[in-house]
């Protein structure tokens, strides 16, 4: 589903990590760790074709969801229709009600977006990359704002969707239960050089 060959990745002209190769397929994770500014969300805007590699090459043809510190959704809008806006748009309109369950956001399907309390929102935004139908999720932090419950929402969510053949690349300073993730330490991959020309 998705490949790092030999990846170096290069912002403002500083080299944060170098010669990273891993393989991810149906039903695996890979859980991206380290010290913030490192590179973990550089590395999964790589994987979602955001960014170039500076070096090396990345492969994989599934669709991808993503899900950053932005929910992209429409303030003004119900959370169930903005939910939906981004569901009709990936093919998956018959997916929010069950997003919106697995997030235990479902009471809240009629309350406009602008309302939701910080962890609502993150809950939210985990409930539109559910909702894509996508077989393959790149969440950066997706812990950020949650609390033990919602964590525990999100863990489950994670595991149903490996359980399906999906696969999962998690950048998280948060601890996360992934079993049997293949281990990113970004501070076991710094570069040699400190910048790049």
């Amino acid at each position: 589903m998705l490949a790092f060959d030999a990846v170096t990745c290069v912002r403002g002209g500083r080299a944060l990590f170098e010669g990273l190769s891993f393989t991810l397929e149906q039903g695996r994770a890979a859980l991206v760790t380290g010290p913030n500014g490192i590179g973990k969300s550089s590395l999964i805007r790589l994987a979602a074709g955001l960014l170039a590699p500076a070096a090396g090459r990345i492969t994989g043809d599934a669709t991808r969801a993503l899900l950053t510190d932005q929910a992209s959704l429409d303030e003004e809008l119900p959370l169930a229709r903005a939910l939906a806006f981004w569901a009709q748009l990936d093919g998956a309109a018959g997916n929010v009600a069950a997003a919106l369950d697995a997030l235990a956001l479902s009471d809240l399907a009629d309350i406009p977006v602008r309302l939701l309390s910080t962890g609502q929102r993150r809950r939210a935004a985990i409930a539109r990359v559910v909702a894509s139908g996508a077989p393959l999720w790149l969440l950066d932090e997706p812990a950020n704002g949650l609390d033990t419950a919602a964590l525990n929402l999100l863990e489950r969510a994670i595991a149903r969707h490996r359980a399906s053949g999906g696969a999962i690349l998690v950048a998280t300073h948060t601890p996360i239960t992934l079993p049997d993730a293949i281990p990113i330490d970004l501070s076991q991959r710094l570069p040699r050089l400190a910048s790049v020309a």
